[in-house]
């Protein structure tokens, strides 16, 4: 190779090399922004502790957001979003089994999408039928256009796994207790550990170890359908500018639940108050924890980045949609 043609060469060698470098800093670098870009802080949102709402032993402290740019900014997919709930009482989807009787479908079930819709399964959401009951591990959007997925799953009743398999019915979310079980480990052990321990604490004769056997209790279900209708009135009777919730019975923040948009948040709500009213009613007291300690006890999940993800370590969860956080669990 000539002198000049190996200089030549060398040249083109190093400029490819570094034009890779750039991209790909660039990529990770955008990336880096995305993250960020949705974040919830007290930048983005603050906790509303003169507009809550006390109903017996649940008191529901609203979260309201200051800007939200990621929300504005993001597709417009999320916001036209319909919860699992509402899919499969319209018919929109079919939850199914997956596969044979094989104990290794146990951890997915298959859904179908029938609609062109967006489709939001919630982390802690309750699902009683199949071969044995089960809650989603994670917070899961189905895509228009995407007609099945593997949707995952953990199993809530220990003791059934029948050859038959029952309409699945959606039977709202796990009390703060189980869901926090469930994000700290993904466990499906220490998940029956829970909710075996729930069960013997109330006392509630159970062949299969059902989580939902307490939803057949006529005196329960009356109870919490009170704390339900108080709470909803409450949420039409204020303004759409919610993005989350903070609850406290007796003298504990039992759990929060923030989100970057007011859509995702009351698409999931009444189905977060049903875990949230279940332990106010079987643990829960009068609320006597002031504000000044619940603040203490959010400050850290809230105040920067950098202490959220402290937090969240140890006592909460993150969920993403596109490299963007769309929901915050605090426990």
């Amino acid at each position: 190779m000539a002198l000049g043609a190996g200089k030549a060469y060398h040249s083109l060698v190093f400029y490819r090399y570094h034009r890779r470098m750039i991209r790909f800093l660039l990529i990770l670098l955008c990336c880096c922004f995305q993250i960020g870009y949705a974040q919830i802080t007290y930048q983005q949102v603050y906790v509303d502790y003169d507009g809550s709402w006390t109903y017996q032993n649940l008191r529901v402290i609203p979260v309201r957001p200051k800007s939200l740019p990621g929300a504005k900014s993001d597709t417009s997919l999320l916001t036209r979003a319909v919860s699992m709930e509402e899919a499969m009482k319209n018919g929109w989807i079919t939850v199914q089994e997956r596969g044979s009787s094989s104990t290794e479908n146990v951890h997915w079930l298959s859904v179908y999408n029938h609609s062109n819709k967006p489709i939001l399964f919630r982390s802690g959401a309750l699902l009683e039928g199949g071969r044995q009951d089960r809650m989603v591990t994670k917070d899961t959007v189905m895509l228009p256009g995407v007609s099945r997925i593997d949707l995952p799953v953990m199993c809530v009743e220990e003791g059934r796994w029948s050859e038959k398999t029952k309409k699945f019915l959606f039977k709202g979310m796990a009390n703060p207790r189980v869901r926090q079980v469930l994000d700290n480990s993904g466990n499906q052990v220490l998940i029956w550990r829970e909710i075996a321990n729930q069960l013997n604490e109330d006392s509630i004769p159970n062949k299969t170890l059902s989580y939902l056997t307490r939803q057949n209790s006529k005196a329960f279900v009356a109870g919490a359908d009170l704390y339900m209708k108080y709470f909803q009135q409450a949420l039409a009777e204020s303004d759409s500018n919610i993005v989350g919730i903070i609850c406290v019975s007796g003298d504990k923040v039992i759990g929060g639940d923030i989100f970057t948009q007011p859509t995702l948040f009351f698409t999931a709500v009444d189905a977060l108050l049903v875990g949230y009213i279940e332990a106010a009613i079987l643990k829960g007291a009068k609320p006597t924890l002031p504000d000044t300690l619940v603040k203490i006890f959010t400050d850290p999940f809230l105040q920067s980045e950098s202490s959220q993800q402290q937090v969240l370590r140890k006592r909460g969860k993150a969920h993403y949609f596109r490299n963007k956080i769309m929901h915050l669990v605090l426990y």
